[in-house]
C-alpha cells in the first residue's frame, strides 16, 4: 500500500465539494456552471476508478480526518462494497450531467443546477464512504439541502408541492435516524461504525437493542422508502426535471438502502428474530405494493415512480435474510437498479418531450414516430421486470435461492410475483404509449446526441451487465462476503497493526471491538 493511500478515499468527496464552490463562484455564467460540473464529475468518476482498484487490489482502505485515530476521529474508509458504489454512483452521475446539458433549458442551469448536482453527489459519496454514524447523518442531511435545492429548479406550483412533502417526511426520518444515533451512543459511548461492531455485540440482546434496531430500520426505511413509509416518493419524484428525477431515483433512496447494509450487517448483525421478520414482511409489501402502483398508475411519471419503491422492497428483502448468498444478490440488484432508475427517467422524459404529455391515455403510437426511445424503453422495462438475459433477471435467481435456504417462502413468493406485477404493468404500458397507433405520424423531434446517447448508454449498460454478469456477480459476491467477515475492515478502521491483522491477533484493544471478536 502507498503511503497516500488514504486519500484515495478523500477524493470522490472533495471533488464535487470544490466543484460546487467553483460552479457557485461562476453563479450566472451558464457556460462556464457546465463545464465545471462536467470536469467536476469526470474527475470524480476518475477518482472513483483509481480508489474501487486500489481496495481490489489491496483490501480495505481507510483515513482518520486530522490525524486523530478512530474511533475518537472521523474516519473515512473503503470496501469493496462502498468503494463498488461510489464508482456505479460516480458514473450514473456523469451521465446524468451529460444528460442535463442536452435537456435543461440554460435558465435552469443559470439558476445554480451544477453546483446543487455537485453536492449531492459528494453528499451521495460521503455517506458510502463513511465509517462514522453521526457522519452518516450529515452526509443525509448534505443530500437532503442539495436535493432540495434541485426540486424546485424552475419554480412551478407542483414542484413546490412535492418539494414540501419530500422535505418535511425527510426531515422526520432525519430526526428519528438523530434519535437512534443517540440511543445507540448512550448505550455504547462510540460512533464508530467499526468500533460500534464489537461494542454492541457486548451489550445484553435485550427489549432495548431491539427497540434502537428498529428505530434504524423505521428511519433510514422511510429515507429508502419503504412500505409504510414510501408514499412521500410517488408524491415527489414525478415534480422536478426529468434529468433530477433520474438522479434522485438512481442515488438518494440507495443510499437509505446502503446504510441499512452498512447498520444490520455490521452493527446489528445478530437480528432478534422480530427485527428480522419486520424487515421480510415490510419487504415483500413493498415490492408488491410498488408493484401494483405501476398497474394503477395513469402518468407515466408515477409510473416510474412506484418502480423505485418496489426496486427497495427486492433489495430490503435480501438484508433481511443476511446470508452470503442473498448479499450478493442484494448488491447486485443494487448496482443494477441505480442504472436502471435513471435510465428510466430519461426515457419518461423523452417520452413528454416527444408528446406534450404524460399521461399514459393520452400517449400512442411512439414506436413510429421515435423508435429509438421505444427500443431502450422495452430493454429497460423487461431488465427491471427481471427477464432474461437482462441485468435484471439473475440477482433475482440469488435472492430467490436465497429465500428457498431459508425457508422464507413469503419473500420467495413477494419476489416472483413482483416481478410478474411489472412484467404486465411495463407490457400494457410498452403497448398503449409505442405500440397503439395514433393520430400523429410525424417524426419526434430529435431529442439531441446527449440525450439520446446518455438513454442509450444506460441502457447497454444493463443488457451488457445481463449478457456477461461474471465481472459484476465476482464484485457482489466478494462485497457480501466481506460483509459476513467484516475482521479487515474493522481492524483497518480501528488502526490495527498490520501484523495483527495478518495473524488475527489483536494487539490493541481501543474498545469493544476486538474483544467481541475473540
Amino acid at each position: 500500500m502507498f503511503e497516500g493511500a488514504g486519500w484515495l478515499i478523500v477524493w470522490p468527496v472533495l471533488i464535487p465539494i470544490l466543484g460546487a464552490a467553483l460552479a457557485a463562484a461562476a453563479w450566472g455564467n451558464e457556460r462556464a456552471q457546465s463545464v465545471i460540473g462536467v470536469a467536476g464529475l469526470g474527475a470524480q468518476f476518475i477518482a472513483s476508478i483509481a480508489l474501487f482498484e486500489h481496495v481490489w487490489s489491496h483490501g480495505v482502505v481507510a483515513m482518520s480526518i486530522g490525524g486523530w485515530q478512530a474511533p475518537f476521529g472521523i474516519a473515512l474508509a473503503a470496501d469493496t462494497l462502498g468503494a463498488g458504489f461510489t464508482l456505479v454512483g460516480s458514473l450514473v452521475g456523469l451521465i446524468v450531467a451529460l444528460h442535463s446539458i442536452g435537456s435543461t433549458d440554460t435558465g435552469h442551469r443559470r439558476a445554480g443546477f451544477f453546483p446543487l448536482l455537485l453536492a449531492l453527489m459528494a453528499g451521495v459519496a460521503g455517506a458510502f464512504l463513511t465509517s462514522d454514524i453521526f457522519n452518516l447523518y450529515v452526509w443525509f442531511e448534505v443530500t437532503l439541502i442539495s436535493s432540495f435545492g434541485l426540486m424546485v429548479l424552475g419554480g412551478r406550483r407542483e414542484q413546490i408541492d412535492g418539494a414540501v412533502k419530500y422535505a418535511f417526511l425527510n426531515l422526520i426520518a432525519t430526526t428519528l435516524l438523530l434519535i437512534a444515533i443517540g440511543l445507540l451512543y448512550g448505550l455504547t459511548g462510540t460512533l464508530n461504525i467499526a468500533d460500534l461492531s464489537g461494542k454492541v455485540a457486548l451489550l445484553p440482546q435485550d427489549s432495548t437493542l431491539e427497540t434502537v434496531a428498529l428505530l434504524f430500520l423505521v428511519s433510514l426505511g422511510m429515507k429508502a422508502a419503504l412500505f409504510p413509509l414510501h408514499f412521500w416518493l410517488p408524491a415527489a419524484y414525478h415534480t422536478p426535471l426529468p434529468t433530477v428525477s433520474a438522479i434522485f431515483a438512481a442515488l438518494l433512496t440507495k443510499v437509505g438502502v446502503y446504510a441499512l447494509i452498512r447498520v444490520f450487517s455490521l452493527v446489528f448483525p445478530e437480528n432478534s428474530d422480530m427485527v428480522r421478520d419486520a424487515m421480510i414482511w415490510v419487504a415483500v409489501a413493498t415490492m408488491v405494493l410498488g408493484a401494483l402502483g405501476t398497474l394503477a398508475e395513469s402518468d407515466i411519471r408515477r409510473f416510474v415512480s412506484f418502480t423505485v419503491v418496489s426496486g427497495v422492497g427486492v433489495m430490503v428483502g435480501g438484508i433481511a435474510i443476511g446470508t452470503e448468498l442473498a448479499f450478493l444478490g442484494t448488491i447486485f440488484y443494487f448496482v443494477h437498479s441505480i442504472v436502471i432508475s435513471a435510465a428510466l427517467f430519461i426515457a419518461v422524459g423523452m417520452i413528454a418531450t416527444a408528446s406534450k404529455a404524460t399521461g399514459i391515455e393520452d400517449l400512442a403510437g411512439l414506436y413510429r414516430r421515435a423508435p429509438f426511445l421505444a427500443v431502450a424503453f422495452l430493454v429497460v422495462g423487461l431488465s427491471l421486470a427481471g427477464v432474461p438475459p437482462l441485468a435484471g433477471f439473475w440477482p433475482k435467481v440469488y435472492l430467490v435461492q436465497a429465500g428457498l435456504e431459508a425457508d422464507s417462502t413469503v419473500l420467495v413468493v413477494g419476489i416472483l410475483l413482483s416481478g410478474f406485477l411489472m412484467l404486465v404493468a411495463f407490457g400494457r404500458a410498452f403497448c398503449l404509449i409505442f405500440w397503439r397507433p395514433g393520430d400523429d405520424e410525424t417524426p419526434a423531434q430529435d431529442a439531441g446526441l446527449l440525450v439520446k446517447g446518455s438513454l442509450g448508454a444506460l441502457a447497454a449498460m444493463t443488457f451488457a451487465f445481463g449478457l456477461y454478469c461474471a465481472p459484476l456477480v465476482e464484485v457482489s459476491g466478494r462485497s457480501a462476503a466481506e460483509l459476513l467477515s467484516p475482521d479487515p475492515y474493522i481492524f483497518t478502521v480501528l488502526g490495527q497493526p498490520e501484523a495483527a491483522r495478518m495473524d488475527g491477533t489483536p494487539t490493541v484493544t481501543p474498545s469493544g471491538a476486538v474483544e467481541a471478536m475473540q
